[in-house]
């Protein structure tokens, strides 16, 4: 900068690149117009997506491949309520985020100016902290302050909202600013009287089961839970977004458990005399009827924010602090056990229950899932959409390295899938990443093909293509007569051509025996992204199953041949 005063909105992008800010995900618009302006002669690049939606989900995508916030830009109005979906879905599955929105004047606030919304009072329920800037002077603090309440203890989006005549005036603030954040502290090792109670409890256990969490991949406890594991001799289940928390082809890693979850892991962990949660709320996805859930095991609850105790179940011990350091202040204290019996059993189960599927009868996305994997063997980057392909990319797609699986978990976002990968790609660069989404959710921000296009990224795109929301569709059959409702996606358009509109190079799979060929291709290809459309059944089903508000022994694992009650939970 030079010797005149800079503005609000020059201050703030000072601000944002000693934050180490590499990319902006947004889309302008007058309110934001002195933001996007001070850009230009900034070091950080705009990445302008075609939806603020699509924004959010790439900084989330970015935070979640990185472990460091992502960022957004937009407008006031209709561009700021236009991120309520991804603040939602980073708020709901801890991922760092500071979303910047432009607003009306100050003079103007609450009295229905043009494009003008409350946003701070909208998205007061899904953001972790919310500012309104009042004062240009206030900038450089509030910056510092958004970076670190996304960033540290339980992660979460901070939205700052600046009026156009803050960012537009001047600011004489120093860039530095000291922090003001009474009461906000960050919990780390726990307790050691809680952690001699977990000892306690793990040393002197039978059949122990390790629950990895987001936590572990947020606190990158990979190695930590893993020796923690060999040390007791106890089998590893993950939540949907702990994969990757540990290697998944660990000879102690049974996959996911819950509704979707592989059939052994389900039964160890309904067999378990004591389960650890590390880093994992206990959600309903995992626990279904809560009065039964696992009543014949102890429990132990490792988590970072002191709001998830008691909250579902009431555990023996609850240890807060950031999971690796407790893991780490733990395995000292856990004695060595023999589980060889325990572990006997967990093997048998494996071998009685594997994950299968028909390989006759045309085209199915299990298939094609398994195959994705066998080619990337757990090293790229899996960005998943959410329905039915979501649930076989988790059965079957390993993950090797934390925070190479990226999925909406507690929001269960349609349209999460590609721009969160477009978001990894950014992130790293040389990496591999798949997006692996449904025609559904694919359509709701397909149009961000157009700015993986612009930017020449490596994104692959796998559309699991049904014509059907198969999710739905499949509850519809199974509890509902097969009434189905909302659910046949006729008018789906040709996604290849689609692909092929925007400049995108489009591959298509309609047999088995051309899916390995196809794979190898769209995998090898590496001039920019591409699509692949898997023209799977129609009508096919995820098994296992556990019918919401069931209990983990009420598993289904294969298509039943009576009629089932409808569900007490949610879907």
């Amino acid at each position: 900068m030079d010797s005149k005063v800079a503005t609000g909105a020059e201050r703030l992008i000072e601000c944002l690149e000693a934050e180490g800010v590499e990319y902006i995900f947004g889309l302008s618009g007058g309110a934001a117009i002195p933001i996007f302006d001070a850009l230009v002669d900034s070091s950080i690049k705009l990445i302008l997506t075609r939806h603020e939606q699509g924004a959010a989900h790439m900084a989330d995508g970015y935070a979640r491949a990185t472990g460091r916030p992502g960022v957004v830009l937009v407008t006031s109005g209709p561009g700021a309520t236009n991120t309520v979906t991804g603040l939602l879905t980073a708020h709901m599955d801890s991922v760092p985020m500071v979303v910047i929105t432009g607003q009306c004047v100050t003079d103007m606030l609450g009295k229905d100016g043009f494009q003008e919304a409350d946003v701070t009072s909208i998205t007061y329920a899904v953001v972790k902290h919310s500012y309104l800037v009042r004062r240009s002077g206030d900038i450089p603090r509030i910056t510092r302050e958004a970076f670190h309440l996304a960033g540290t203890g339980r992660p979460g989006p901070v939205l700052v909202d600046i009026p156009k005549n803050i960012s537009q005036g001047p600011c004489l603030a120093p860039l530095t600013s000291e922090m003001d954040l009474p009461g906000y502290s960050i919990p780390s090792h726990g307790s050691p009287d809680n952690l001699d109670e977990a000892a306690a409890l793990l040393s002197s256990a039978q059949r122990p089961v390790l629950l990895v969490g987001h936590g572990v991949v947020i606190s990158e406890a990979s190695k930590a839970v893993t020796q923690l594991a060999e040390r007791l001799g106890a089998p590893m289940v993950s939540t949907l977004l702990g994969k990757g928390g540990a290697d998944e082809t660990h000879p102690l890693h049974l996959g996911m458990l819950g509704m979707h979850g592989t059939a052994y892991a389900n039964k160890a962990t309904d067999a378990a005399d004591l389960i650890m949660s590390i880093g994992s709320r206990w959600d309903d996805r995992i626990t279904g009827k809560l009065d039964e859930f696992c009543l014949g095991a102890k429990k132990i609850h490792v988590d970072i924010d002191p709001a998830e105790f008691n909250k579902m179940v009431v555990p023996e011990v609850c240890i807060e602090g950031d999971a690796r350091l407790v893991l780490e202040a733990l395995l000292p204290l856990v004695d060595p056990l023999d589980t060889s019996e325990w572990l006997a059993r967990v093997e048998a189960w494996r071998k009685k229950y594997p994950l299968k599927y028909r390989k006759q009868g045309g085209l199915r996305a299990q298939h094609v899932l398994d195959r994705l994997d066998a080619l990337t063997q757990g090293r790229a980057i899996i960005s998943t959409d959410v329905g039915q392909h979501q649930m076989w990319a988790a059965q079957f797609c390993k993950v090797t390295e934390s925070k190479n699986w990226l999925s909406s978990g507690g929001a269960g976002t349609m349209g999460f899938g590609l721009p969160a990968a477009i978001g990894a790609a950014f992130a790293r660069p040389d990496q591999d990443v798949w997006a692996v989404v449904g025609d559904g959710g694919f359509q709701m921000t397909q149009a961000e093909l157009a700015t993986a296009a612009i930017h020449n990224l490596r994104v692959k795109c796998l559309i699991i293509n049904n014509n059907y929301l198969g999710m739905v569709r499949q509850w519809q059959e199974l509890f509902f007569e097969n009434r189905l409702s909302g659910v046949d996606l006729e008018g789906n358009p040709d996604f290849v051509k689609l692909a092929q509109a925007y400049g995108i190079k489009a591959f298509r799979i309609k047999r088995p025996g051309d899916v390995d060929r196809i794979l190898s291709q769209a995998d090898a290809y590496d001039e920019g992204p591409c699509v692949v459309v898997a023209e799977v059944v129609k009508e096919d089903n995820v098994f296992p199953f556990i019918p919401a508000g069931a209990t983990l022994s009420d598993m289904i694992i294969e298509k039943p041949t009576e009629k089932l009650a409808k569900p007490t939970g949610s879907t």
